[in-house]
């Protein structure tokens, strides 16, 4: 049985996301079981029509799962009983999910910015990752990863923005960047 790792994408650039989301269309590729989930997102994003192709591609391909665990942006607004409501349900399925030994790899979408909004724990967060599979990969995404979660971690890339049109006024483009 081979070993799973610890991986984090975080930092303030972009492409986080998007690396999770190569890792896990690599996997279902090469005949791995993929589950991922999005934490504080609740709006389709062009990058999961990808891996729901990928899945329904030829029996030798993995499997995949994707959930969302958002409730709308609280990005933007204060969150409620309802955003950690929905954190905590998340973290539970993906805990299930670690676990279980079904998923080879599973995928945390933006949990780093649920720990910081104060969601969920990064205890909570890291008991989880104790108790998955020994050969389980996981893949963290997000800013603000927490230096506890980064000391557990096997792989952790540090994404920073050095220029983004975003700061000139033009908003996310469907297929570019979401």
């Amino acid at each position: 049985m081979e070993k799973g790792y610890i991986h984090i994408y975080t930092g303030n650039g972009k492409g986080k996301t998007t690396a999770a989301f190569g890792l896990a269309a690599r996997a279902i590729c090469a005949g791995k079981n993929v589950a991922v989930c999005q934490f504080v997102k609740s709006m389709k994003y062009s990058e999961t029509g990808l891996l729901q192709l990928l899945s329904n591609a030829p029996a030798s391909f993995g499997k995949l799962r994707i959930e969302q665990c958002g409730h709308g942006c609280c990005l933007i607004r204060k969150p409620g009983k309802a955003d950690i409501d929905c954190a905590l349900s998340g973290l539970d399925k993906c805990t299930e999910w670690m676990r279980s030994g079904e998923w080879d790899v599973v995928v945390l979408d933006e949990i780093t910015i649920a720990i910081h909004l104060g969601l969920i724990s990064t205890e909570q967060v890291i008991n989880a990752i104790n108790s998955k599979a020994p050969s389980t990969e996981i893949v963290i995404t997000g800013r603000y990863a927490p230096s506890e979660l980064i000391g557990i971690a096997d792989l952790v890339t540090d994404m920073q923005e050095v220029k983004h049109y975003y700061s000139a006024g033009v908003l996310s483009r469907k297929g570019i960047d979401v």
